[in-house]
């Protein structure tokens, strides 16, 4: 009896410190959480005039485009994973990659082949693991995104895109990431970045509407080589921001749900010590009585 109440009061301040450690951690990524958030929000407004900038020029201009016009044979594509460089996110890492998986999978039922580029240490280590080959991989500032990351990554994947798929470019270019959608929810998100899709700042006119007017200087393929990085740029950025913010949102409600855990299992160790303990008194108990009972029977 006396060691298997050893064993419970050993469990117990094991739980007990791995407690603090996600207590700790929760309270860490709470306050992370905000400053994400905030982060995200400065992002938007600079996001939506780009994108109503390139809707402009690419709705109202009849220029040909390599950037916004659709190749006549897509036969290969750019996947950039946006992961997390650290664990404990619950299922976050896993979501993304599955979605990444799934994408691939469409991709090639449709005979493309699939090139990677992997931001953050756990999807490297996703294909590390699995011995599959990637482009290239950015490690080191998912937690907090910067801008000069996102511009390489940009710079990139444009060069990639504009360089003839017989030397190693692309037809396409998609991006997987966590959409930040409330402290509860982070949802696993695609988005095909090139050819451009662009989906707001245009509105079909009505009868007795009139188009604006647009006048490019110094043209409208220089505008667009000027204005299409930038646009990509912006995507990634803001697509890094909400990846993070999510991952700190995972954070606080994995380490939430351990810390409830731990509670969890002090609360039944505390129980079956406390039973353990009776029982080890009540047997010393008997053996006393039982004890006395022989000696008086022996006189």
């Amino acid at each position: 009896m006396g060691a298997q109440l050893r064993v419970y009061r050993q469990k117990i301040r094991s739980a007990q410190t791995t407690k603090k450690i996600t207590r700790a951690m929760e309270l860490i990524a709470a306050s992370r959480i905000q400053k994400a958030q905030a982060r995200v929000r400065a992002s938007e407004p600079y996001s939506r005039a780009v994108t109503r900038a390139v809707s402009a020029v690419a709705s109202y201009s009849n220029v040909d485009h390599i950037l916004t016009t659709e190749p006549e044979k897509v036969t290969r594509a750019a996947v950039l994973i946006l992961s997390s460089d650290r664990g404990l996110a619950g299922a976050f890492n896993a979501n993304v990659l599955r979605q990444a998986e799934e994408l691939t999978a469409l991709l090639q039922s449709e005979g493309k082949e699939v090139v990677y580029y992997l931001v953050g240490r756990k999807a490297v280590g996703y294909f590390n693991f699995r011995k599959r080959a990637f482009e290239k991989e950015w490690t080191g500032g998912t937690d907090s995104p910067e801008f000069d990351t996102a511009q390489e990554v940009g710079a990139t994947l444009v060069e990639r895109f504009i360089q003839d798929t017989a030397e190693g470019g692309v037809d396409e270019i998609h991006i997987v990431y966590n959409r930040f959608v409330s402290m509860i929810t982070q949802t696993p998100e695609v988005v095909r970045l090139l050819p451009l899709e662009v989906v707001e700042g245009v509105e079909t006119p009505g009868e007795h509407d009139l188009l604006p007017l647009y006048d490019f200087e110094p043209g409208v393929g220089d505008v667009l080589d000027a204005l299409l990085p930038v646009y990509i740029e912006s995507r990634i950025f803001n697509a890094m921001l909400q990846s993070a913010a999510a991952k700190h949102a995972a954070t606080q409600k994995a380490m939430k749900s351990a810390s409830d855990n731990a509670d969890t299992l002090i609360l039944d160790y505390t129980r079956l010590a406390n039973n353990a303990r009776q029982a080890e008194i009540t047997q010393q108990i008997s053996e006393i009585v039982g004890g006395a009972d022989a000696l008086s029977s022996s006189r």
